[in-house]
């Protein structure tokens, strides 16, 4: 009787196994290389970024220098890449023309924060991203607005909200049929700043801060948040965030 119990247990234990070791949902490439201002927030994206494929079951992986992942071999492995407070100029055009391969094969972006502030000089990837930086005043306090709910993570964001962080403004669009999902209202703060060589006044009442769309055959996702570490602690913004990274890398979740 007990060598019976000893095999159904062993039995049991086995037919477990496959369960803990399942793949996980998708693939995403965490890169946060800069070639310019190098943001304090990433130390607190990256761990964040991990939790988040803990909890949702994808698996993350983060590099740094970017010419050890940008290879045709490794980003085939890949269903989503996240410019996570890149900055400056940081792929030469072999890892370029991979990167366009990468999203024409139906894969996805995802950029946070500075990824505007990134590949000034490449017109493929303004038009991925939607809209480049422009210019920012002082961290501040605002009120931001829900401009639409059609897309994952954005169901438990109040209509309006206030937030702290570090606000951009942004040139025009590069392409049409950016779908905005977070504006914010200007009388709320002050959006005047000046560098000198650079001045801004805000975007007057229509100021996007986070937006997707289609592009090149696969699919892109950005917000403007995540100047302040603290902002990746808050689940509001890190179930907008998956949202993004979930929807770039499945084409799964738009109402």
């Amino acid at each position: 009787m007990r060598k019976i119990s000893s095999l159904f247990l062993l039995f049991a234990v086995l037919c477990a196994l496959p369960l803990y070791g399942q793949a996980k949902q998708f693939r995403a490439l965490l890169i946060t290389t800069t070639n310019g201002w190098h943001h304090e927030s990433i130390n607190a994206a990256v761990p964040a970024i991990r939790k988040l494929g803990e909890k949702h079951h994808f698996e993350v992986v983060w590099e740094e220098n970017i010419d050890r992942m940008f290879t045709k071999e490794s980003l085939d492995s890949f269903d989503v890449i996240i410019f996570a407070m890149t900055t400056g100029d940081i792929l030469n055009d072999e890892q370029q023309a991979l990167m366009e391969a990468f999203i024409q094969s139906g894969k996805g972006f995802v950029g946070i924060h500075s990824a505007t502030d990134t590949e000034y000089e490449w017109p493929w990837f303004m038009k991925l991203v939607g809209r480049s930086f422009h210019i920012h005043p002082v961290i501040q306090t605002a009120e931001l607005e829900v401009a639409s709910r059609k897309f994952p993570g954005m169901e438990n964001f109040p209509d309006k909200f206030i937030f702290t962080d570090e606000y951009y403004e942004f040139s025009e669009p590069y392409v049409k049929g950016l779908n905005t999902l977070l504006t914010i209202d200007e009388d709320t703060y002050d959006p005047k700043v000046d560098w000198g060589r650079k001045k801004g006044d805000g975007m007057g009442k229509f100021h996007p801060l986070a937006w997707y769309h289609e592009f090149d055959g696969g699919r892109s996702f950005y917000t403007a948040l995540g100047h302040i570490p603290a902002v990746f602690e808050d689940s509001r913004f890190l179930e907008h965030l998956y949202g993004g990274i979930y929807w770039a890398a499945t084409g799964k979740g738009v109402k």
